[in-house]
């Protein structure tokens, strides 16, 4: 599944890492290209920076999913809003479309009440919507179908999954601990791009190990899990051979920019 190149749905890994600067791993993001869609699946900071290294512009993204509010998930957004004030925000054409969890309005009242009109788009070109935490939730964005559910993490939590024209299914976990959601979520899907933060002699509440994530993956029964959100701690162990343990399947260590083809 791991390509450069596919006339179907694209993942891009664009940071693989945490709130601990590396030269190597930028903060949490990921970039879907499927069919006239570009989506961001988070956007920690460096997150622009990584999306022009994927031949990507901010006037082509089409919209942004936070899977929940913490900075590494969520810091490049008032800077991307930002950055298409100029020139003049004549290069958007098309609504941004904003999603994240219960909350999620009154997180951005807060920064445009601290930004001002640094970050104010014209009405047209900001969309924002807010998402079930209670349950599962649906909704159709372009030829996706996007399924969300939430996730054991912060209250606002939640994973997606996007299905594109051709029934091809990628999962994004986001931040989570080991969550029947998100196992529900991700049953069958083509790939799982599914939070790793620590070793397994390491786990902390809140966030999942590489045989935990394992786990989740083969009970959802997915084609392949690339594991990501890793802390400085994973470089020093075998990730693939701790997930090993509970899972069987393909299974991939992200790295920045790391691309995957569903098609």
């Amino acid at each position: 599944m791991t390509a450069a190149a596919g006339t179907g749905t694209i993942a891009t890994i664009l940071g693989s890492g945490t709130c601990v600067p590396s030269l190597e791993r930028s903060a949490c993001s990921v970039l879907i290209q499927s069919g006239e869609e570009r989506l961001l699946l988070d956007a920690g900071p460096g997150t622009m920076r990584r999306l022009l290294q994927a031949g990507v512009t901010i006037f082509e993204l089409t919209g942004i999913f936070f899977s929940h509010f913490h900075p590494d998930h969520s810091g490049e957004l008032v800077p991307l809003l930002f950055s298409t004030k100029y020139p003049d925000g004549c290069l958007r054409k098309q609504p941004l479309h904003l999603v994240g969890g219960t909350g999620f309005s009154s997180f951005f009242k807060k920064l445009r009440a601290a930004y001002g009109e640094w970050i104010e788009l014209a009405p047209s070109l900001l969309d924002m919507r807010e998402v079930r935490v209670d349950g599962p939730d649906r909704f159709r964005l372009g030829a996706c179908v996007v399924q969300t559910a939430p996730t054991a993490h912060r209250p606002e939590s939640v994973a997606y999954r996007l299905t594109d024209a051709a029934g091809k299914s990628v999962v994004y976990s986001g931040d989570t601990d080991f969550s029947e959601e998100l196992i529900a979520l991700a049953r069958g899907a083509d790939l799982l791009i599914c939070e790793s933060a620590l070793p397994d002699e390491l786990k902390v509440a809140g966030h999942l190990t590489p045989s935990e994530a394992g786990e989740m993956a083969a009970r959802a029964g997915v084609g392949m899990l690339v594991l990501t959100h890793l802390y400085p701690e994973c470089e020093q162990v075998d990730l693939v051979g701790q997930c090993r343990r509970t899972f069987n399947g393909r299974v991939v260590v992200a790295k920045d920019l790391m691309r995957f083809s569903l098609g």
